[in-house]
């Protein structure tokens, strides 16, 4: 596998994540916000994420959020 590179184009607000190198042989959309770029064999090799600030926002606070109530059950124990 190749060194995963991560853009973030500021103005567009869109994150792309390159995991493989290689021509993109289609795409699935995950959601309106996420798409999956598969090569030939439909191997993931990119990622991209529109309105890509607040997911990564949403997605941060959510896995925190998460982690802390485990953290407050485990103590509570």
């Amino acid at each position: 596998m190749n060194k995963t590179t991560i853009r973030y184009f500021e103005v567009e607000d869109i994150l792309h994540i390159v995991i493989a190198d290689g021509p993109e042989s289609r795409s699935i959309e995950l959601s309106p916000t996420i798409t999956v770029e598969l090569d030939e064999n439909d191997e993931m090799i990119g990622v991209e994420i529109l309105e890509a600030s607040s997911f990564l926002r949403d997605a941060v606070l959510e896995s925190i959020q998460a982690r802390t109530l485990r953290v407050l059950e485990a103590a509570g124990d």
